[in-house]
């Protein structure tokens, strides 16, 4: 792990795994520490990831102004990270709440972005609308699942907007391809790893100008791999085939049976598909 000074002089905490040509890794939950990503099913056997922990999570320090934790300010941070890396260019990385910064990256900085990879991408940053019906359409492939009677109704008070701390967690099952004892796991974690207070600041007001980010996405004309999951509800694949429009170059790649951490579902076919695509 390497520890590097961002442009307001937060340290900051880079984790390396692996060797080969390197891959920067953005998080995200939003703002929860890199630990939940691991080593990205063993992609670090070909490239050498190098995990931000984003302000104020995992080993990075708080920052003394809460208003850096949002979005579009910390593009500064992933360019501070870049020029501490020596890197002109780099491949970029990033997963759900994390692929908003690194969409707000790209359309800052697009000759810094040799290939993007967004993982279960978010939407917030290009302002695409997920319809309740789409998520009912994805949930509803897991019909055959001993929980999906009780995880549907919890889903469906969480959309009423009757969500409650037990409600939440009640619908965690369908975050994951497998509903075992890896994936429980990995759910149980989270608390600890994320920062709720940077997590309410990220996508506060002007944190996104989606129209401002649609436009300059239309110049960005670096390859893009959209990869999500077959059952993902944050990013089910009807509406990941609307992002991929807006990039003149995006390939889309859905992971059958895959929910919201693909790497987790099949990890040979996430790495195979990635490093392919890296090449």
């Amino acid at each position: 792990m390497d520890f590097f000074t961002s442009y307001d002089g937060t340290e900051l905490a880079c984790h390396m795994f692996g060797d080969g040509p390197p891959a920067v890794c953005l998080p995200g939950g939003p703002m929860q520490a890199s630990a939940y990503l691991g080593d990205l099913g063993g992609l670090s056997a070909h490239r050498k990831l190098l995990m931000l922990d984003l302000r104020g999570t995992g080993r990075s320090a708080v920052p003394e102004e809460a208003a850096s934790y949002r979005c579009d300010r910390l593009v500064d941070d992933v360019e501070a990270l870049r020029e501490y890396l020596g890197l002109d260019r780099m491949d970029l990385l990033a997963h759900s709440g994390g692929t908003n910064l690194a969409t707000l990256y790209a359309a800052r900085h697009p000759e810094r972005v040799n290939k993007l990879v967004l993982i279960s991408p978010s939407v917030m940053a290009v302002g695409i609308t997920i319809t309740e019906d789409v998520r009912r359409e994805t949930a509803r492939l897991r019909e055959g699942e001993p929980w999906f009677p009780a995880t549907f109704a919890a889903l469906e008070a969480v959309m009423a907007g009757q969500a409650t701390g037990d409600t939440w967690q009640a619908i965690a099952p369908f975050w994951y391809g497998r509903w075992d004892e890896t994936a429980q796991a990995h759910k149980a974690a989270e608390a600890e790893q994320r920062n709720s207070e940077a997590a309410a600041i990220f996508g506060s007001e002007g944190a996104f100008d989606p129209d401002a980010t649609r436009a300059a996405l239309t110049r960005f004309t670096s390859p893009v791999l959209l990869f999500t999951g077959e059952v993902d509800l944050n990013s089910p694949p009807p509406v990941m085939s609307e992002l991929a429009r807006l990039f003149p170059n995006a390939e889309l790649v859905v992971q059958a049976r895959a929910g919201h951490f693909p790497w987790l579902d099949d990890a040979d076919r996430f790495v195979a598909t990635t490093t392919t695509f890296l090449r």
